[in-house]
Parts: C-alpha cells; sequence; structure tokens
C-alpha cells in the first residue's frame, strides 16, 4: 500500500467585476478605502453602461416589432390587392373566351352568307348576262366584277 502524501493547498478562487475582468482576491487588510472607494465608483460606472445598453437594446427592439408590424401590414394589403387582380383577371379571360366564341359564330355567319352570295352569282340567278352585277346579300351591298 501507498503511504498518502498529503499536500495543504490553498484555494484561492478568481474574483470577477463586470467589464474589468478576472482577479486576485485581495486581503481585507491590505485593501484602502481609496481602494474601496475606486471599486464602488467603477461598479457603478460599468452598471450605468449595462443599463445604458439594456435600455438600447429594449429601443430596438421595439423598433424592430414596430417595423415587423409595418411590414405585416404591408403584406397582408399586397396579399388583398393580389386577390382582387387574380379575380378581375379571371373575370377578363371569362369575358375574353365569350367574345372569341361570339366572333367565331360571325365568322362563321358571315362565311356562310358569302358562300350563299357565290352560289346565288355562279348559278347566274337574276338574269344579267356580263357586265356589273348587283348581289344584295341580307342587306349588304356589294357590286362584283
Amino acid at each position: 500500500m501507498v503511504p498518502g502524501i498529503g499536500m495543504a493547498i490553498a484555494e484561492r478562487k478568481l474574483v470577477s467585476k463586470p467589464g474589468i475582468g478576472l482577479r486576485l482576491p485581495e486581503s481585507k487588510s491590505t485593501e484602502t478605502a481609496p481602494d474601496k472607494v475606486n471599486d464602488s465608483a467603477e461598479l457603478r460606472l460599468r452598471n450605468r453602461e449595462l443599463e445604458r445598453e439594456v435600455r438600447e437594446g429594449r429601443e430596438r427592439e421595439e423598433e424592430m416589432r414596430r417595423e415587423l408590424d409595418r411590414a405585416r401590414g404591408r403584406l397582408l394589403a399586397v396579399e388583398e390587392a393580389e386577390e382582387r387582380l387574380c379575380a378581375q383577371l379571371g373575370e377578363l379571360e371569362a369575358e375574353a373566351m365569350e367574345q372569341a366564341m361570339e366572333y367565331n359564330r360571325r365568322i362563321r355567319a358571315l362565311s356562310e352568307r358569302l358562300a350563299e352570295a357565290q352560289r346565288i352569282i355562279a348559278n347566274g340567278v337574276g338574269g344579267c348576262a356580263g357586265g356589273d352585277r348587283l348581289v344584295a346579300v341580307e342587306g349588304w351591298r356589294n357590286t362584283l366584277e
């Protein structure tokens, strides 16, 4: 069995002051009244700095919240505008489709009328021989040579 070796180690903790760093604690007997005053003045100064930083951080946070609220409001307005535009686009597409269908019906009707007029002319109805012939088709007057 190994004989125990005993050592007395003095435990000294490091003391930290906010913003000042780590230092070894000073013994109470060596600390003088001006040192205590300086330390508490430093602590008060650091405390004021920290309070100011906290206040500024809260102000920045509040400003960011207001900006976020404004952005949310703009987003809602844009989404509503998008919905209105989509509805208008749908209505315009439906109207354009109706107009295209009506246009096609009109083209077919006119094509049929033209074909009928050409058939009548080709059959020589009306007893006109040579020269200019005038053909009236449903209210339209056309001069053919």
